[in-house]
Parts: structure tokens; C-alpha cells; sequence
């Protein structure tokens, strides 16, 4: 029997079908493109208009010694202000570092007993659960603080004030953990499989495999988990502006109130004339937090980079 022979109608229908498919084809890679390339044009564009707003400072006001050095942060006085974010970068510091002490155990416990030990549904629960959890609101979690823990703290420790490092290093810890809990058990599901079986061939228990083998493999993951952490916790705005207290103070106990870099830029931007002395040292504020966060987020990606190439 002889082959049907293709009609010019079925090979034209043909030929308009590979040319559609050749057009959808490279739509959805220019869509894919700049989709991608999206978000390093926002960063930049980002980046370009805070430095404008603060370049006036920072050639005419800006003095290295008195900014970085000084604790005194008066912007508003007439006749000699100051501009000094020691107390700023301390208050940042301090509630980020607590909120670092109350998030590590947290997420990497969650992270250890959702990959090495739940199983099934419970580990589905627990996932959205976190998920759930990193959706809260931040002024959700400013709110707690302001009216749950303040109280709480001033009862249980005996002080005149709960709005404090302690109370926003807590808040802090608990929004940082589902992030650092995220990343962490991804470190630790990276880790091979051969990795387990071999050290429960040597006849290690489930806790040695644990904390002899998988956690030294997934250290570098582990690693990037904490700096994401870190880079929340500094960039940070509502839930600190409503927990700290918002009172500069060279921090000397977690029962002192602090104020933020963050929570000063949002508590003092709508006070200030645009153009301004004040106004400019304000961007200058955000041209720092934003360099210390970009360097902190950008350590963090390549650090769990590696680790997924290892």
C-alpha cells in the first residue's frame, strides 16, 4: 500500500503551527526575562533614589567621627543640631543580637524535628504552620508586645517599663524564626542520605547522626539561615517602633528602652521638611541600613549557593 502524501493545506497547517509555537516560545522567555532581571532594576532603582535624597548630607553635613561615633542624636535642635546614630546602631544591635539568642534554638529545633523526624502529615502540619506564622503582620507582633509582653515583663521582673530590648528582642525572635526554621531544614534535607546510613552502619544513634553528621554537613546552610535571620532583625520597622520604648539610650541591661535605626527613619520622616538638613540624614540613615542589609542578605545567599553546589 503506498504512503498518504501530505496535501500542501496539511503542510502549511503544519508550518503556521511551529511558527506559533516558535512566538509563544519567545514571549514567555522575554516575560521570563524580565521578570528576573525585575528585581535587581527595583534594587538599583531603589539604592539610586535613597543616595539622591541623601547626597546633600553627606557633601555639605556628613562627619565620619561625629555620625558613627557620637550617641547623640538631636536633628531637631535649631541653633546646633546633631546627628549622631551610635545609640541607633546599639539599639539595632542589641535587639537584633537577643532576638538572635531567642530565634536559633527555636528554628533549629523546628528545623531538625520536621526533617529528621516527622513524618507524613505531622511534617505537612508543621510546615504550614510556619508558613502561617512568617504571615503575621509586623504590626500584629507590635501589638503583642505592646500589650501582651509589656505587662508580662513589668510583672515578672519588677520593672517601670516592659517596652524594652527584652520585649522586642522576643517579638524580634519569634518573626525571624519561620524564615531561619525554612532555610535550615532545607540545609539539612541537602544533606546525602549516604551521609546517615553510613554513621548508622558504625552503629550511631538517631541523636549522634544528628549532631555528628548531619548538622557538620549542613553547616554552611545552617550559617545562611542565622544571616537571613540577622538581616530581618535589622530590617526590621513596625513591631520594634511599638516594643523598644523608642528612647535613645546607650543600652546597658535588656531592661533599657532603645530606639532603631529603622523605627527612627519611620517615627521622624513625616516630621521633617522635605529637602531638608534633617530629611537628608534620614536617607543617610537608609543608605546605611540599606548597604549593612544588602552585604548581610547577599553573604546569606552565597553561603547556601555553596551549599547546594557541594
Amino acid at each position: 500500500m503506498a504512503a498518504r502524501e501530505s496535501t500542501p493545506a496539511s503542510v502549511n497547517s503544519d508550518f503556521d503551527r511551529r511558527n506559533i509555537d516558535w512566538y509563544i516560545d519567545k514571549v514567555i522567555q522575554v516575560l521570563v526575562f524580565i521578570g528576573g532581571i525585575s528585581a535587581i532594576v527595583f534594587i538599583v532603582g531603589i539604592f539610586v533614589f535613597i543616595t539622591a535624597e541623601g547626597i546633600g548630607f553627606l557633601l555639605d553635613r556628613f562627619d565620619f567621627r561625629e555620625f558613627f561615633l557620637s550617641p547623640y542624636w538631636y536633628p531637631a535642635e535649631e541653633e546646633d543640631p546633631e546627628y549622631g546614630i551610635l545609640a541607633l546602631i546599639a539599639g539595632t544591635a542589641s535587639v537584633t543580637g537577643l532576638a538572635m539568642l531567642v530565634a536559633i534554638p527555636f528554628s533549629l529545633g523546628a528545623a531538625i524535628y520536621i526533617g529528621e523526624f516527622a513524618t507524613g502529615k505531622t511534617r505537612e502540619t508543621l510546615k504550614v504552620l510556619i508558613e502561617l506564622l512568617a504571615a503575621i503582620p509586623s504590626v500584629v507582633w507590635g501589638f503583642i508586645g505592646l500589650t501582651i509582653m509589656n505587662p508580662l515583663i513589668i510583672d515578672l521582673f519588677n520593672v517601670p517599663v516592659g517596652l524594652n530590648i527584652l520585649n522586642a528582642g522576643v517579638i524580634l525572635g519569634l518573626m525571624a524564626a519561620p524564615i531561619m526554621t525554612s532555610i535550615a531544614e532545607d540545609a539539612l534535607k541537602a544533606v546525602p542520605d549516604r551521609y546517615r546510613e553510613a554513621a548508622e552502619a558504625l552503629g550511631a544513634t538517631r541523636w549522634q547522626v544528628i549532631f555528628k553528621t548531619v548538622l557538620p554537613a549542613a553547616k554552611n546552610g545552617l550559617l545562611g539561615a542565622v544571616l537571613l535571620g540577622v538581616g530581618r532583625g535589622f530590617g526590621e520597622t513596625m513591631a520594634v517602633l511599638m516594643a523598644t520604648g523608642h528612647s535613645i539610650n546607650m543600652p546597658t541591661s535588656i531592661f533599657d528602652s532603645v530606639r532603631a535605626l529603622t523605627a527612627t527613619i519611620a517615627a521622624e520622616l513625616g516630621e521633617t521638611a522635605v529637602g531638608s538638613e534633617h530629611y537628608q540624614a534620614l536617607f543617610t540613615i537608609g543608605i546605611f541600613l540599606f548597604l549593612i542589609t544588602f552585604i548581610i542578605n547577599l553573604s546569606a545567599d552565597l553561603i547556601v549557593r555553596g551549599i547546594r553546589r557541594g
